[in-house]
């Protein structure tokens, strides 16, 4: 535990900007040392969330179901008696609570509380050593083994990596999948415009393998998450802390901060196989929506699901543009009456946790799902 703020200068990630707030009002302490109390404080929290960064929870009380090589199986569901729900979070970095973020701002709870159900979500694990020549095949045969034991059909939701995952499966399995949502998921990766567009496409893979190579055979979770923070350096490296610093004396506030900060800098590791395979043969080749890329032995052609989609993307997302994720409407099988395509206000992680989104969007998501 980091208990004197002089001992966060010996991390790396905590550098000079953190401290700009304080820095800047060194000469206004007054007699009182309210200013000196309010530093410190600041100090306490940026040791908390930056350095020591206790681990994310989940915000809903659930029971685990199942515990696989790639996953934990989790079960939140009110009754079992309806079609099971089957949400995969994004598997890029983070941890999965980000589909069970906090009392009231929970795509889980938003899920339960209009109506449906028998809600389920996948915990993705961190790859160990032994986890680093898994490929995409894993992930999607012990998905299917979740599906099976679930009863062999349901309704699938997949967040950003998980949307393509879903898709995948959908497209592997189509009569094992109800209905399908896909939220943030690029599908059609070369339309749009955005950072990890350009970084896929204008970067080479020896790049990529460099990274891997680093990791010891896997994408470490705080390579990607460094890298998150580089597309928004100013927000991430000095804006947060200086509104931290003005908001220190409100609760509510520091509350909100220690709980974003738990999920956003805890990380998990990838795959170093499975990356590079999403990489290439998904961001850089399409494989996906031209029907290439192979999936526990055969091509996966979205024409293939006929299921009712729903696609939701954010009208800021700068993650996956609303082209990749709107785009996979040219490709399904499904008819045209039975796609919706939402557009929500806002950017990429608030359309898994943002209130609006949540408030609004998700509870449209809900009717759709038990109108199928």
């Amino acid at each position: 535990m980091t208990n004197k703020p002089e001992q966060l200068f010996h991390f790396p990630e905590v550098g000079v900007p953190y401290f700009w707030p304080v820095a800047g009002l060194t000469d206004l302490v007054d007699a009182s040392g309210k200013l000196i109390r309010k530093n410190l404080q600041f100090l306490r929290e940026v040791a908390e969330t930056q350095v020591e960064r206790p681990k994310p929870l989940w915000a809903t009380e659930n029971t685990i179901e199942l515990s696989l090589h790639t996953l934990t199986l989790r079960n939140f569901s009110q009754h079992e008696d309806s079609m099971p729900t089957l949400v995969l979070p994004p598997y890029a970095g983070h941890t999965s609570q980000i589909a069970d973020f906090h009392q009231g701002q929970s795509l889980v709870q938003a899920l339960l509380g209009n109506g449906v159900s028998r809600v389920y979500v996948t915990e993705w694990h961190t790859a160990t050593e032994i986890m680093k020549d898994y490929d995409i095949d894993n992930y999607l045969a012990e998905l299917n083994v979740c599906v099976d034991d679930l009863g062999g059909k349901i309704n699938l939701i997949g967040l950003c990596q998980g949307g393509w995952m879903a898709t995948m499966y959908a497209a592997r399995y189509p009569h094992k999948v109800q209905s399908l949502v896909a939220a943030g998921s690029p599908i059609d990766t070369s339309a749009g415009s955005g950072p990890i567009k350009d970084y896929a496409h204008k970067l080479p893979m020896s790049f990529f393998e460099e990274l891997v190579q680093a990791g010891g055979g896997r994408l470490k979770g705080k390579f990607m998450l460094q890298g998150f923070k580089n597309m928004h350096p100013e927000k991430q490296y000095v804006d947060k802390f200086v509104d931290l610093y003005e908001s220190i004396d409100d609760p509510e506030y520091v509350q909100r901060f220690e709980r974003f900060e738990s999920w956003y800098e805890n990380t998990v590791d990838l795959p170093g196989r499975w990356y590079l395979q999403a990489i290439k043969q998904l961001f850089k080749e399409n494989q996906l929506a031209k029907g290439d890329f192979i999936g526990l032995g055969k091509p996966l052609k979205l024409q293939d699901i006929k299921c009712p989609v729903y696609l939701l993307a954010g009208d800021k997302d700068d993650i996956t543009p609303q082209e990749q994720v709107f785009n996979a409407e040219k490709y399904l099988g499904t008819t045209k009456d039975k796609i919706v395509k939402d557009l929500a206000t806002g950017g990429h992680i608030g359309l898994f946790m943002g209130k609006k989104a949540l408030e609004s969007n998700w509870r449209e998501i809900a009717k759709w799902i038990l109108s199928h």
